[in-house]
């Protein structure tokens, strides 16, 4: 209980209070230089979901951290297990970073802002028009060197076996030739989902892969890709338990 009262305090401190003029900064420095912006606004990001996780009594383990590129945008892939996978995880990336992100989040007042700064996309699951948007919107984010983050299971998934990787989630470093970097989390929803609404303190676990190449690769080789890297993450995934 105390956790959760701590975090709400810190969530409207730092998102409202002191958000929402940070956010009217970064949009007056966004109408001269939206690089700038960005990269202010990830900063402030990490601030948020870093008390978010102290609070929490979260404790990470980061492995292969020297697989993380930088200076390069690439498309991160990992499993879904936590609303904390995004706190755990967000602070490991070494330039400007998306996440694709469900559609609802789009309606929260104030967290749409701070999404939008970081220039998250939003996926309407329900519609493939809408989710060929999301993927063209990804693929201008790679061109210009900002890393994009999707979860290809779709939703956040409890079992120790994955659900099914989403071949879209995919396109936009096929299109591209931009590199795929997977990842795996394990124990984030220890924090908070097997015991909602109470968050309690977990050891979690964030592994990064080596870098995959994408590019000049025939149908045939990105479906194999595909089901590769969904294997090598369950694997990863059944030794870090």
């Amino acid at each position: 209980m105390l956790r959760l009262l701590l975090i709400a305090i810190w969530v409207l401190i730092i998102m409202v209070l002191l958000g929402i003029p940070a956010l009217l900064v970064l949009a007056l420095i966004g109408l001269f230089n939206r690089e700038l912006e960005h990269r202010l606004a990830q900063r402030y990001v990490l601030l948020i979901v870093g008390g978010i996780t102290f609070l929490a009594g979260e404790k990470i383990v980061p492995l292969g951290l020297e697989n993380i590129p930088e200076n390069e945008g690439v498309l991160f892939i990992s499993n879904h297990r936590s609303l904390f996978d995004i706190f755990t995880t967000y602070r490991f990336f070494k330039g400007p970073t998306a996440c694709i992100s469900k559609l609802e989040w789009k309606y929260v007042p104030i967290l749409k802002q701070w999404m939008d700064t970081i220039r998250c996309i939003y996926l309407d699951r329900s519609s493939v028009r809408a989710g060929l948007k999301a993927t063209a919107k990804a693929e201008d984010l790679l061109k210009k060197n900002v890393s994009v983050w999707v979860c290809p299971e779709g939703t956040r998934n409890h079992k120790d076996e994955l659900l099914p990787f989403h071949e879209g989630s995919f396109r936009s470093a096929f299109q591209t030739g931009r590199r795929i970097v997977p990842f795996t989390l394990t124990h984030t929803d220890d924090l908070f989902e097997k015991h909602k609404p109470w968050i309690r303190p977990a050891t979690v676990t964030v592994s990064f892969g080596k870098p995959i190449e994408t590019a000049g690769l025939s149908k045939e080789q990105r479906k194999a890709l595909i089901a590769d890297i969904a294997r090598d993450i369950q694997c990863q995934y059944n030794e870090l338990q």
